[in-house]
């Protein structure tokens, strides 16, 4: 057993001083939850759980701040915390604090990712799916999420901008460059050939 002889603040965490030497340190928030005092004393054993608990509570800690930036999907924060050194036990155990408090939630995750796309930059939903693939999300939560994505309005709704830049386009051209522009957004033939041609028709009836 050793006694506690001295607990030092610095940046956050708590210096903690056994028998005169230093002997680890603690997040500011374990040191409050286990109430450390000086005097007290500690085995080999308490020493062990105390830097495990500090250990969980950082791992939190770096997941939390991950998550601050957008949501994330339970395969992006098993990745951070993989490449921080953790072990699969440590991320399985963080990964299910994070899923009880809500912080993580694919399906959640999935609609908030066709929101933010089919909202600010509208693709088909073959391309979204892919994206949400490889961002780990399940093929059977994409499929629920994108189920009722109509890919001729996220067409209509991507091509409006990008049609009004070519007023001065032939019909050629027009169709080349907006079906182009289509098929990048993951738009199929089909589905591109319609809305250039719905707004070649718009575009020559308005002027």
């Amino acid at each position: 057993m050793k006694t506690i002889t001295g607990m030092k603040p610095r940046k956050g965490r708590l210096e903690v001083f056994l028998d005169g030497e230093f002997a680890f340190s603690l997040s500011t928030s374990v040191a409050r939850q286990i109430r450390l005092a000086p005097e007290q004393t500690l085995s080999e054993e308490r020493v062990e759980a105390l830097k495990d608990a500090d250990l969980l509570q950082r791992s939190l800690d770096a997941a939390v701040r991950y998550l601050s930036y957008r949501p994330r999907t339970e395969n992006e924060i098993r990745s951070l915390l993989r490449r921080k050194g953790l072990d699969a036990a440590l991320i399985d155990r963080v990964v299910s604090m994070l899923t009880l408090q809500g912080l993580v939630d694919d399906a959640a995750f999935a609609s908030f990712w066709r929101e933010n796309r089919l909202s600010f930059s509208p693709r088909s939903s073959r391309l979204i799916g892919a994206e949400l693939q490889r961002k780990g999300v399940s093929r059977q939560i994409i499929a629920s999420a994108l189920s009722d994505v109509d890919d001729d309005s996220a067409a209509y709704q991507a091509a409006e901008k990008k049609a009004r830049s070519l007023a001065g386009a032939d019909h050629q051209d027009f169709r080349r460059r907006l079906g182009s522009f289509l098929l990048r957004r993951g738009f199929s033939y089909e589905t591109a050939g319609r809305t250039v041609e719905r707004l070649w028709h718009e575009h020559q009836e308005s002027n």
